[in-house]
């Protein structure tokens, strides 16, 4: 077993190869010579540091390249086609002259930029910077060991090196795209998991809690919803209350009860006219378009309605085909309310080409090719199918962000007409002050002129989404967060101070647990 020592000398390789390589490979090949170091250890810490310090030049070299040829005069500066010429050279002779630079005095460093510069792909300057390092490596250490007992252990333990190196090859190649596509994923901080994304909001909310005396103040914001909107509001009342103040802003809207007769309920609206084919069903409690379904045959509602034992809504299907978030807000002593932010929903598609399934034109895509298991679970029927020329096949239908939906800053929709229909509609709700609206429209003119159909109410809980447009940063995303929850616990203190108490922190914990116990059953959304 190593014990501290060992450890301590190999991570003074490691570090001491960033500084000057050549020192640390004969440091390595002298401490294992003289039963310092373990001489497996001290064989990969040596290639480790190599790497490191080559990998980090590399990146320096390629994105200072990026940078720079964003600027107007190095752009007019450099031969377009002298860069072509020299690209072409790397991609053909680029790798060959890499593993060569490790026996050429004074080329490492040069070969190693260029690289960077001239753009070869990251996994080639990985596998061939690992085989070089390693022939380097333990050619050095075979001299080091010059006695013909080392030879004899050295000379099979360098054999079996490159055999090593080459499998390590065939494994970094392997699992180099998936890393890449990791990497790429979590430097845009959209695609965060929500418990390292959320963390700073609950700061946040604990700071705004104790500077309005009040950890349960959002569930007052809207006195009107049942827990101000939180969390377990029913859909179906929102939206029967929507469609009394505005019905002709809204979809129309059923509640089908988790009874025994659902199923005759159901044909008898379609029977009726009341809803006709397509329509939507999702849950009469849900969050973030969790159980969403576009409904295109009775089968496919039956089937729905087998699978959600709760509560679920039949609403009208609004075509759109565009679809935008508008988060309004008002103060309890206010005369007019405000639009805070809007959010332009993109759908996202991949097109066909004849050639490829679904799942390779969604893995061939940048972006859809970061959430592919959210998109290919959602679509798993037609994944390995190969999608005919010219067909258009959308990955979401859901306008959730958490659905793979694409969120954009769609500010350039706000007119004073669309605030003027917006506060007409929110003043004339029951007590409600504080939510985003989910509507759907025609044209960008036709919402700035105060037409469209209300899809959904969110209450206090529900975000300004226009922060995940991928053009923002992530401090601006907080600062956006702050501003909208800031304006909830004012609200909700503003309604206290007015006599609305609202539930406690434990009526909200007990509300959440039910929704997470009937979600559970929730279907995959479209």
């Amino acid at each position: 077993m190593l014990d501290a020592t060992q450890l301590g000398l190999a991570l003074a390789i490691v570090f001491g190869a960033l500084i000057s390589e050549d020192a640390a490979v004969l440091g390595a090949a002298s401490l294992a010579a003289s039963s310092m170091l373990n001489l497996e250890l001290a064989l990969l810490s040596a290639v480790l540091g190599i790497l490191i310090g080559d990998y980090a030049l590399y990146l320096i070299a390629r994105s200072a390249t990026r940078g720079a040829l964003n600027w107007n005069w190095a752009r007019k500066a450099i031969d377009s086609n002298f860069t072509t010429r020299c690209r072409r050279w790397t991609q053909q002779h680029g790798r060959s002259a890499l593993f060569l630079s490790r026996a050429i005095p004074g080329m490492r460093l040069p070969v190693t930029l260029a690289c960077g510069t001239l753009g070869m792909r990251q996994r080639d300057f990985v596998l061939f910077s690992i085989a070089g390092a390693s022939v380097w490596v333990l050619g050095t250490f075979v001299i080091v060991h010059s006695s013909q007992q080392a030879l004899r252990t050295a000379w099979p333990l360098m054999i079996a090196g490159a055999a090593c190196s080459l499998f390590a090859a065939r494994v970094i190649r392997s699992a180099l795209p998936s890393l890449q596509r990791l990497v790429t994923k979590y430097r845009h901080w959209e695609f965060w998991p929500a418990w390292l994304f959320y963390f700073p909001v609950v700061a946040m909310y604990v700071y705004l809690a104790l500077r309005y005396l009040g950890l349960s103040l959002p569930a007052a914001a809207n006195p009107g919803q049942l827990n101000g909107g939180v969390v377990g509001e029913s859909k179906a009342q929102i939206l029967d209350e929507l469609h009394v103040v505005a019905p002709d802003h809204v979809a129309r809207s059923f509640l089908i009860p988790a009874d025994e007769h659902r199923q005759q309920r159901l044909f008898a609206l379609l029977q009726s006219g009341s809803l006709s084919l397509p329509f939507v069903l999702k849950p009469n409690v849900g969050q973030r378009g969790a159980g969403f379904r576009i409904i295109r045959n009775l089968a496919h509602a039956n089937a729905y309605l087998v699978s959600v034992p709760s509560d679920v809504v039949a609403q009208d299907y609004a075509p759109g085909p565009h679809e935008a978030g508008i988060f309004y807000y008002r103060l309890p002593d206010e005369t007019r309310g405000h639009i805070l932010a809007i959010t332009e929903k993109v759908f996202p598609t991949v097109c066909g080409d004849g050639q490829r399934t679904l799942r390779e034109l969604v893995n061939l895509d940048d972006r859809a090719s970061l959430i592919a298991t959210t998109y290919l679970e959602r679509l798993e029927a037609r994944a390995d199918q190969i999608i005919p020329f010219g067909e258009t096949v959308r990955l979401v239908e859901a306008g959730n962000h958490c659905q793979g939906c694409i969120f954009q800053d769609g500010w350039h929709l706000y007119s004073d007409e669309l605030l003027a229909m917006i506060d007409r509609i929110s003043q004339a709700l029951p007590e409600f002050y504080i939510g985003r609206y989910d509507v759907r429209y025609a044209t960008d003119y036709d919402l700035r002129a105060g037409r469209f159909t209300i899809i959904e109410l969110n209450g206090a809980a529900s975000e300004a989404t226009s922060i995940y447009d991928a053009r923002n940063s992530l401090s601006s995303a907080y600062r956006m967060l702050y501003r909208q929850w800031d304006l909830v616990f004012q609200i909700g203190r503003r309604n206290r101070d007015r006599g609305f108490r609202g539930p406690t922190l434990l009526d909200l914990f007990h509300s959440w647990r039910d929704y997470c116990r009937i979600s559970a059953a929730y279907p995959i959304s479209d």
